[in-house]
């Protein structure tokens, strides 16, 4: 049987020259770093009609990017300005894509006001900043997950933009590289300054995640049929919430200096003492009912959380 086209085939932009030149903007300041500054000057150009992946990393800041915002299901009312981060090949989404046939290429329009950093992963071999840009976790959170700004934060975000900008457009030497570089990493550490700072100035707003994911790990872990399914996974409970696994982990971090595997792993203790005391269940009888497959998968779990086997805190009470 021969196999359907897909109308909406995704767009891959494998160069900086490529995505420029399809948006119709000014080519790249450097073949591998580009900085678009739509707010110190208007930007006319086009957008991808249809979701595409990019082979470099993307940063974006938007100056009106709250209000319709959310995190989960709750709103809230940033209205300085925020950013967004996203890792090469990741998956952007089109609001409304658009089949292959019908992407006929618009005209150039003003383009809403923000700035676009764009980055080659080749840009940056080397630097120490190659491997240690996969620990800045935001680059896999979802656009409803964005960095909400201040407006002094703003301002200095602004500026770490506008240098690297003036770096690229004026001075190409032997030391333009690092320079480039050490204000990038810069930017993305006060990025994880900002993130911790969000976490933590909305704790009263987060604090209703925690009793939701307390609720959503008592209806699992209640179910008959736990040893069929198996323990609950980062993923699951982070789609549950309506929000990425690595955002789920670095809030919950924040508010109860655990993340989200490692709390999954506590309320599993909780539950295994609970039953250990309270019930003459064998230790593989409540292995299973917790959903490890192996009960030496528990014992282990166990002893690395409480330094005791269950057996011994089981005599031990006794």
């Amino acid at each position: 049987m021969k196999e359907k086209k897909n109308k909406f085939k995704h767009q891959y932009f494998h160069t900086l020259s490529d995505v420029m030149e399809y948006a119709r903007l000014p080519k790249p300041q450097h073949p591998l770093v580009t900085v678009l500054n739509g707010i110190d000057k208007p930007l006319v150009g086009t957008v991808p009609s249809k979701s595409h992946v990019l082979s470099f990393y993307k940063i974006v800041y938007k100056p009106q990017a709250g209000g319709s915002m959310q995190y989960g299901q709750t709103k809230f009312d940033f209205q300085e300005g925020g950013m967004f981060f996203a890792s090469p090949q990741q998956l952007i989404s089109s609001l409304k894509d658009q089949p292959e046939s019908e992407r006929d290429m618009p005209e150039p329009k003003l383009l809403p006001p923000q700035i676009i950093l764009l980055i080659d992963p080749d840009y940056l071999a080397g630097y120490p900043l190659a491997k240690k840009i996969s620990k800045y976790h935001f680059f896999s959170y979802s656009v409803r997950e964005s960095l909400h700004l201040s407006v002094k934060e703003k301002e200095l975000v602004l500026s770490l933009f506008r240098n690297i900008e003036e770096e690229l457009s004026s001075r190409i030497d032997t030391s333009s590289q690092d320079v480039v570089i050490s204000q990038i990493e810069l930017l993305l550490t006060y990025a994880q300054r900002f993130y911790n700072r969000q976490f933590l100035t909305r704790k009263p707003v987060h604090h209703t995640l925690v009793d939701r994911l307390n609720s959503i790990l008592n209806e699992y872990f209640d179910q008959p049929d736990l040893a069929e399914k198996g323990l609950p996974t980062v993923s699951l409970l982070a789609d549950a919430l309506h929000m990425t696994p690595n955002y789920l982990s670095d809030l919950l971090k924040s508010l109860t200096g655990s993340s989200t595997q490692q709390y999954i792993h506590d309320r599993i203790i909780h539950l295994a003492k609970d039953k250990l005391l309270t019930t003459n269940k064998t230790i593989s009888e409540i292995s299973y009912e917790l959903g490890f497959e192996h009960s030496q998968s528990f014992s282990k779990l166990f002893k690395k959380k409480t330094s005791q086997r269950p057996s011994e805190y089981r005599l031990g009470f006794n």
